[in-house]
């Protein structure tokens, strides 16, 4: 399909950069009126995750999958799942191991790449209640774990799931980790570093001898830190292994339903190799949107309590 013309009509005013279009939606924005109940779903190894449910007995459902280190509880998980229940939605927003406010049990985290668990959710959801359509949307890491698992599952996808959208997407791993270790995004760096670094440490105690914490010191680069812990962690060789089966734009050719990936092109997290121009262009299934701002996972409307991406993804879903 041709790249899409953007209709975002950009943020308000003072979010005059990326930078900006990033922290201040992160920071501020307050979305009241979701509910959600908890839902605990055992998997197949005996791990477990927590699942966040609105459930309006509605025949459509949404499964909303965070950003790395995020929650259901984020900003963006709320504000999308409030507009989809707003008409006529159920909505699962899922909290990927270790990030429901309780630590997992077995060893290995979540990363981008695992769509296994993903693979589980919507199992467990169809066979919750028989859903007649059933959307996907991503976020940031859970938009590559969006759309990796339509590449990877491609016609084997339930009838049901009709489409998928991912935003702010970073589908190649090794470019945007070459990106995260530029000064002007120490911001970001350090932030993902500490909170996952506690995280480490604690499955270091859990798990004597599996993980060398001290090599903490030794990260210089965010590539250090993915061959130290990211790789090790989830069952990866090394950086090159989890960057080549984790990043989405090597199984995106399989998709074969709708799914949108909409990134702004001043996203200070994503380089230009997440945003496949080359692929859209000839892809029957895959519709990219570039709109030259809104950061990341941003988007704001000046006077819309919702954000262009939400309203996006909901146009996007109904076939507009």
């Amino acid at each position: 399909m041709p790249i899409i013309s953007s209709a975002y009509p950009g943020p308000p005013s003072y979010q005059y950069n990326g930078h900006l279009q990033t922290v201040i939606p992160s920071l501020t924005r307050s979305v009241s009126g979701v509910s959600y109940e908890r839902e605990r779903l055992v998997l197949a190894d005996g791990d477990f995750v927590d699942l966040d449910w609105l459930d309006q007995g509605q025949k459509r459902l949404v499964i909303l999958t965070h950003g790395l280190e995020g929650d259901s509880n984020r900003q963006y998980m709320r504000g999308m799942a409030k507009l989809f229940a707003q008409h006529s939605y159920d909505v699962l927003a899922w909290n990927c191991r270790s990030c429901s406010g309780e630590m997992n049990q077995a060893f290995r985290l979540y990363n981008h790449g695992e769509i296994g668990d993903l693979g589980e959710v919507i199992t467990h959801a169809l066979r919750t209640k028989s859903y007649t359509q059933v959307v996907l949307v991503g976020f940031s890491m859970g938009g590559n774990i969006t759309l990796k698992y339509l590449g990877v599952h491609g016609h084997e996808l339930p009838d049901v799931l009709t489409s998928g959208i991912a935003i702010s997407s970073p589908t190649d791993l090794g470019a945007s980790a070459l990106l995260l270790d530029r000064p002007g995004n120490r911001f970001y760096r350090n932030r993902f570093m500490k909170k996952l670094a506690v995280k480490l440490n604690q499955k270091a105690d859990r798990y004597p001898g599996r993980l060398d914490m001290t090599k903490l010191r030794l990260v210089r680069r965010w590539r250090d830190f993915d061959d130290y812990f990211s790789a090790p962690v989830n069952d990866y060789r090394d950086a090159d292994d989890f960057y080549e089966q984790a990043s989405a734009v090597n199984f995106m050719a399989g998709i074969c339903i709708p799914t949108l990936l909409l990134n702004a092109q001043n996203d200070p997290l994503l380089s230009p190799e997440c945003s496949p121009d080359w692929l859209a262009q000839t892809h029957p299934h895959i519709f990219l949107e570039t709109p030259r701002s809104g950061g990341h996972v941003g988007f704001m409307v000046a006077r819309d309590a919702h954000t262009y991406a939400e309203r996006r993804a909901l146009a996007f879903v109904a076939g507009r």
